[in-house]
C-alpha cells in the first residue's frame, strides 16, 4: 500500500524523473550570478558557458546536485538550479508569442482542468500553454492540440519533449483547421474542456458546442477589446452556453531590501483577456441576464479592428521558424555527444584558456 504523496516506482508521473537527482547531460540549467542575472544553458559534455568574465565548464555541472554554487575561470560565482516552468517558457525557443505563466495559471484554475480531463486546445504556438495543460491532465488525461502551421507544431513538440524528457503519452497534435478537424476527430459531447488561443474564436461556436459535454468549460484567450466583445456577443446570441465572464490579470513584483520595501517599477500588465463560459444541456436555452441596452451590432470598421495588421502583429518569416524549430528539436539531443567529440571540445577549451593566459616562463 502506498502512503499519501508516494508514487509507485514502476509508474512515476511522466517527466518527474528528469526533475529530480543530479544534473544530467542534455538538461537545461539556470545559472544566476552574484548580481541576480540569470542565464539558461543546455548541459553538453565538453561544453562551456562563456561570458566576458571567463567561462564555466559544463563538465563541472554534470553530476552535481541542484543548488550547487560554482566558480568560473575568473572567480565569478554562479548558483545552478533547474529552471521552473515559469522560467522555461520565457526562455525556450519560440516562433510565436507565448501564453505568459500568469495567464496559464488562470486558465488551469478557472477552467478547472483536472487530472484525467479530456481537453482540446487550438492555437499551439510555441507550446507554452500545452505544457501547463499536460501537467494538469496528467498521464491518464488527454490533450488534443490543433495547429494550422507545421513550423509552430514542430517548435511546440520540441519544447514539450524537452521539459518532459520525451513524448508525453497524453498528448496528440493535429495539423489543420480547428473547426473542420475537431468535429471529425472527437465524438460529440466527449470533451470536458476547450481552450482557444486564436484571432476569431466566435467562428468556432458550432464546433465547440458539438464536441463539448454538457457542463463543460470553454475558455478563450484573446488580445484585444474588440475580440473580447465580439466573442461575448456571439456566445450570448448562440444560446447554447452560459453567460460569459471575462477578466485580465496583472502581476506586480515587490522590491525587498532591508526597510526599502516597495512595489517594483516594472510589472507584467496586460497580456491578454480571458473569457469563460459553459455548455448547457442539449435543447436548453440559457438564461438571459438583464442589463441596460447597448450597441451590439458591429460595423465594418469594428470587424477590421482585430486583424493582425490592425493590432500590430508582425509576421514571422518561414526562415526564422525553421531555425527555431531546429533549436527546439535539437535541445534534447545535445547531451548525446560521442565521447571523442566531447573530448575534442574539452581540448579546444583548454587550448583557448592557455592562449588567454599567455606564454609560460621557462
Amino acid at each position: 500500500m502506498n502512503t499519501p504523496g508516494s508514487t509507485p516506482a514502476e509508474h512515476p508521473p511522466h517527466g518527474a524523473a528528469v526533475r529530480r537527482g543530479p544534473f544530467r547531460a542534455g538538461e537545461r540549467v539556470q545559472l544566476t550570478d552574484e548580481k541576480g542575472r540569470m542565464n539558461t544553458i543546455t548541459l553538453t559534455p565538453g561544453g562551456a558557458f562563456h561570458t566576458h568574465k571567463g567561462f564555466l565548464l559544463h563538465d563541472g555541472l554534470i553530476g552535481s546536485l541542484e543548488g550547487t554554487v560554482l566558480t568560473n575561470t575568473s572567480g565569478q560565482l554562479y548558483q545552478a538550479l533547474r529552471p521552473l516552468l515559469s522560467d522555461f517558457v520565457l526562455s525556450m525557443p519560440r516562433g510565436a508569442a507565448v501564453v505568459y505563466p500568469k495567464d496559464a495559471g488562470q486558465i488551469i484554475t478557472m477552467a478547472d482542468i483536472y487530472p484525467g480531463a479530456r481537453v482540446v486546445e487550438a492555437g499551439v504556438g510555441s507550446g507554452a500553454l500545452s505544457i501547463s495543460l499536460l501537467r494538469a491532465v496528467g498521464d491518464a488525461g488527454y490533450l488534443h492540440s490543433f495547429e494550422r502551421r507545421a513550423e509552430f507544431a514542430d517548435i511546440a513538440q520540441g519544447n514539450v519533449e524537452t521539459i518532459f524528457g520525451g513524448p508525453h503519452p497524453a498528448w496528440k497534435i493535429t495539423l489543420g483547421d480547428f473547426q473542420e478537424q475537431v468535429v471529425e476527430q472527437e465524438e460529440p459531447g466527449s470533451v470536458d474542456r476547450v481552450v482557444l488561443d486564436m484571432l476569431a474564436p466566435w467562428e468556432c461556436l458550432d464546433a465547440v458546442a458539438t464536441v463539448l459535454a454538457p457542463g463543460g468549460v470553454w475558455i478563450n484567450y484573446v488580445a484585444t477589446v474588440t475580440q473580447l466583445s465580439r466573442t461575448a456577443e456571439a456566445i450570448r446570441a448562440d444560446g447554447r452556453f452560459t453567460e460569459p465572464d471575462a477578466w485580465e490579470s496583472m502581476v506586480r513584483g515587490w522590491h525587498l531590501e532591508g526597510l526599502a520595501v516597495r512595489p517594483d517599477h516594472r510589472m507584467v500588465a496586460h497580456t491578454g483577456f480571458l473569457l469563460i463560459t459553459r455548455r448547457l444541456a442539449h435543447g436548453v436555452t440559457g438564461l438571459t441576464t438583464k442589463r441596460r441596452p447597448s450597441k451590439t451590432d458591429f460595423s465594418a470598421e469594428d470587424l477590421n479592428a482585430w486583424t493582425p495588421q490592425a493590432v500590430g502583429e508582425r509576421e514571422v518569416s518561414d526562415k526564422r521558424l525553421r531555425r527555431v524549430a531546429r533549436d527546439a528539436s535539437s535541445t534534447i539531443q545535445r547531451g548525446a555527444l560521442p565521447a571523442d567529440e566531447a573530448q575534442a571540445r574539452r581540448d579546444q577549451i583548454a587550448d583557448a584558456a592557455r592562449e588567454a593566459d599567455g606564454p609560460t616562463e621557462s
